[in-house]
């Protein structure tokens, strides 16, 4: 006699199909699917779960959370998001590890695509331009079919200068004429230092002409060059400048997003901070910060498919 063979489950499973394979009734899986406590996503209203992320999800439920009790977030430096992660670790002690370290945006990104991060902040251009930039910077790695994009916020990025280099008006010409100007630079792949050469490119300034003195690898270490009277000058974000006391003159608003797994999206870590973000102390936070925009934060703003 044949062995009778069994078809594999869908590549998208129905809440039937999942139920069988899971070895659930369905009144469980529409009760997890409701509670977000499953992956899945709703299609013209009816419910659908991704094979591939039910698997992993299985697989981190069945080691005791150890998989699901970890959130490390990589790229692009901030403030307000740097203070957020600090406090949510102190709460979760021992409980989680949840820690931040801001790589820059490509070398972020990296990180994620050999899944040594679960996720990446990132920002690569003004604001309004960030619908087609950041997917189009996710879609350079091979994992990006795996990703999705979530905002975080809009914030306001500049240039952090000493007091002594304060431009009348806000008119940053005088800083870029002046060859004297001492300059912090970025890391390559750091999305501040791309914000700069763009706006500089509109000007027809060349960045190369700029004299830089340091490179800097966060938001914080160039605020902190120009603090120290290590230099003059250095793009960053508003909140950088406010941490410092520096003056800062205001180029434009950009998107701060975090690119994950789709799997981290469930991950009740993740989940959590994006209601730490929702907070009012939060934006509260934000508001003493200077140059944030909490908006849309928490919103899905690309998937892959």
């Amino acid at each position: 006699m044949s062995a009778v063979m069994t078809q594999d489950p869908p590549r998208y499973m129905s809440v039937k199909q999942v139920a069988d394979y899971l070895s659930l009734n369905e009144k469980k899986i529409y009760a997890l699917a409701s509670e977000g406590r499953i992956p899945a996503t709703k299609v013209t209203g009816k419910w659908m779960f991704p094979r591939e992320l039910v698997d992993r999800w299985m697989l981190e439920t069945s080691h005791g959370g150890a998989l699901m009790d970890r959130l490390i977030i990589v790229g692009s430096d901030d403030p307000l998001l740097s203070r957020l992660v600090y406090a949510f670790a102190e709460r979760a002690q021992a409980r989680a590890l949840v820690s931040y370290s801001p790589t820059g945006t490509k070398l972020g990104l990296s990180l994620m695509q050999h899944q040594r991060a679960e996720a990446c902040a990132v920002h690569w251009g003004p604001a309004g331009e960030a619908h087609l930039r950041h997917p189009a910077l996710l879609r350079r790695f091979p994992r990006h079919p795996h990703w999705i994009l979530v905002r975080a916020f809009a914030r306001e990025q500049g240039v952090m200068l000493s007091r002594g280099k304060s431009p009348a008006n806000d008119d940053i010409g005088d800083v870029l004429a002046d060859p004297a100007t001492r300059w912090a630079g970025r890391q390559n792949g750091a999305g501040t230092s791309r914000f700069l050469e763009e706006h500089l490119r509109k000007l027809g300034v060349d960045s190369a002409r700029l004299n830089i003195q340091v490179t800097s690898r966060s938001e914080r270490e160039s605020a902190a060059a120009v603090a120290m009277g290590e230099v003059d000058a250095a793009p960053g974000a508003r909140a950088a400048a406010a941490e410092f006391g520096l003056t800062f003159v205001p180029l434009g608003w950009e998107y701060f997003d975090i690119a994950l797994e789709k799997g981290i999206y469930f991950r009740h870590l993740f989940q959590q901070l994006l209601e730490r973000l929702a907070e009012p102390a939060t934006q509260l936070l934000a508001e003493a910060l200077g140059g944030y925009d909490l908006a849309e934060a928490g919103r899905l703003v690309w998937s892959s498919e």
